[in-house]
């Protein structure tokens, strides 16, 4: 299994042409899940736990890795089923990812193979499934139903981030003003658009949300369908790049590309991290990018927006 993301680096070409790749893996039981690969950094064997006072239920403990004290979670637990057997553990593996600035490793009962997939194939939870399930997008491969976790979700609910924006981030002059801009949030993670809209409210601005590239791009060109400018509706969009039906990489391509939208301001918004998906900002022409979660970082690159576009109505 040390040897099944040997190929990571080469696998990021796939990068902005609408494809991802998943690694799949299994709980306790027959369901296939998926993860992104970009997300994780290795898969390993279970290795040795260390307990921790007070920790989390959902924290098995913490393993010593590469120089690294890392936070290891049952994956099986966090989601709402049974955790894994103690007498199992050390039989299990452990998928180390790389979740907005921080890492962490997930237990997990065994690890199948990569597959390369399509994001028009992604497609958002069953509303049935409810608003409490642990999922951002369900895909079949095989006839198998293969369910993509929300790990944001996870890490919300197992180590909170504060979302509010400190006092001295905000502009008290331009809040005055802000609510005459709009801005698009396009995520399909509930955790992540609550998150930017609450920032956004301090900002001052009003906010649309949409849950995939695919539904803010349709949103977009109805916007400017009667002839009009994009900029006369929104002076900027935040949008997360890992998106069923339409990453966000795809998205700023269709909106470049695009001569009624291409004058829009895009901050891609991601918990992926790493030069490469820097590269690929550039790439696509997004105007910022910045990775998940500083509420008051983010406050301050949306206010800076909003500053340049008064100083030119002026």
């Amino acid at each position: 299994m040390a040897g099944v993301l040997d190929s990571v680096n080469q696998r990021t070409q796939l990068v902005g042409q609408n494809r991802l790749e998943l690694l799949l893996f299994r709980l306790q039981g027959e369901q296939i899940y998926g993860i992104n690969v970009f997300k994780v950094k290795e898969v390993l064997q279970c290795p040795k736990l260390t307990m921790m006072p007070k920790r989390h239920p959902v924290v098995r403990g913490v393993a010593h890795i590469r120089g690294e004290t890392i936070p290891i979670l049952d994956m099986g637990m966090a989601t709402g089923q049974m955790p894994v057997p103690e007498k199992d553990v050390n039989n299990c593996f452990v998928i180390i990812t790389e979740y907005n600035r921080k890492t962490q490793g997930f237990l997990v009962s065994g690890v199948e193979r990569i597959v390369n997939m399509n994001w028009e194939d992604m497609h958002p939870p069953p509303k049935g499934a409810g608003k409490d399930n642990y999922l951002t997008a369900v895909t079949r491969l095989e006839n198998k139903l293969i369910e993509v976790i929300d790990v944001e979700k996870i890490l919300a609910e197992v180590s909170p981030t504060r979302d509010t924006v400190a006092d001295e981030f905000i502009d008290k002059e331009l809040a005055a003003k802000a609510i005459e801009h709009k801005v698009l949030v396009v995520d399909d993670s509930t955790v992540a658009r609550r998150q930017i809209v609450h920032c956004m409210d301090a900002v001052g601005v009003e906010v649309v949300t949409k849950n995939d590239g695919r539904q803010a791009l349709d949103y977009l060109r109805s916007l400017v369908a009667d002839g009009s400018r994009i900029d006369d509706h929104l002076s900027l969009m935040i949008s997360d790049v890992e998106m069923p039906e339409m990453d966000g990489y795809t998205l700023t391509t269709n909106c470049k590309n695009d001569p009624s939208l291409k004058d829009l301001y895009i901050m891609l918004h991601t918990s992926l991290s790493g030069v490469f998906n820097k590269a690929m900002v550039a790439k696509v022409g997004a105007d910022d990018f910045m990775a998940k979660f500083n509420p008051d970082e983010l406050a301050q690159r949306v206010t800076s927006v909003l500053k340049t576009i008064e100083e030119r109505r002026q």
